[in-house]
């Protein structure tokens, strides 16, 4: 079950929306402005955001712009506006997808379904544990041997990547387009910034590894401490 926020300032709108959703398997919790479902995004930490733009408070373009500076919260934007500049606006602001109103409620469960999966977030995923590290996407807490380890969003979304393929090297390019949604290419300095802040959390360095192990010119694996290593 994902559990859902839906940012509608519409009443009737709103409810079909939590009707067609629940009716889908989903839990589903609603704001009707953009401050209110902000506030709720950020306390109650949703799976996804369903948001519209022509909220009565805050337009819902600068409502994204706010989240997306504190959550990396999954985010579809389904609105009436069917402007195709505005579309890539909002989608290079941070929206992961953008649907235009009137939809039907299985077009809208498939979107939401296809978001989870692409971003790698299961409905019914066990914590992942590598070593004494267990990372658990449902509540996004990391233990380090049973010490809580704080991470920002972005860096649990990157452990939580690797953490999934325990063992196997993993690209920056693939890290860039699967946690960073950026499929064209990036800063490779942008992954090692935040592989460094992991290690620091993780009580290792680049130099001394015990967790996060960089192949060069390659990529980043993940391995417990005691597994026999390769290059690294």
């Amino acid at each position: 079950m994902a559990h859902l926020l839906v940012v509608e300032d519409d009443p009737q709108l709103r409810g079909a929306l939590v009707r067609a959703l629940r009716d889908k398997g989903h839990a589903v919790a609603t704001a009707p402005s953009g401050m209110a479902g902000l506030d709720a995004a950020v306390t109650n930490r949703p799976d996804l955001v369903v948001l519209d733009l022509g909220l009565p408070d805050v337009d819902g373009a600068q409502v994204l712009r706010m989240l997306r500076a504190v959550s990396d919260v999954p985010v579809i934007v389904a609105t009436a506006r069917d402007d195709e500049p505005e579309m890539v606006a909002v989608l290079e602001q941070g929206a992961d997808d953008y649907i235009v109103k009137p939809f039907g409620a299985a077009q809208l469960d498939a979107r939401v379904k296809a978001v989870l999966r692409r971003l790698g977030v299961s409905e019914t995923e066990e914590p992942l544990c590598v070593g004494g590290l267990r990372v658990d996407p449902a509540s996004r807490d990391v233990t380090l041997d049973g010490a809580p380890i704080d991470l920002t969003p972005r860096e649990f979304d990157l452990l939580a990547h690797l953490a999934r393929r325990p063992g196997q090297v993993v690209s920056r390019r693939e890290l860039l387009a699967e946690v960073w949604q950026q499929p064209l290419g990036g800063a490779d300095k942008t992954v090692d910034v935040h592989l460094s802040w992991l290690r620091r959390k993780l009580g290792e360095t680049a130099q001394r590894p015990r967790y996060l192990h960089t192949v060069r010119t390659v990529g980043v694996k993940l391995t417990p401490p005691d597994e026999p290593l390769g290059t690294g």
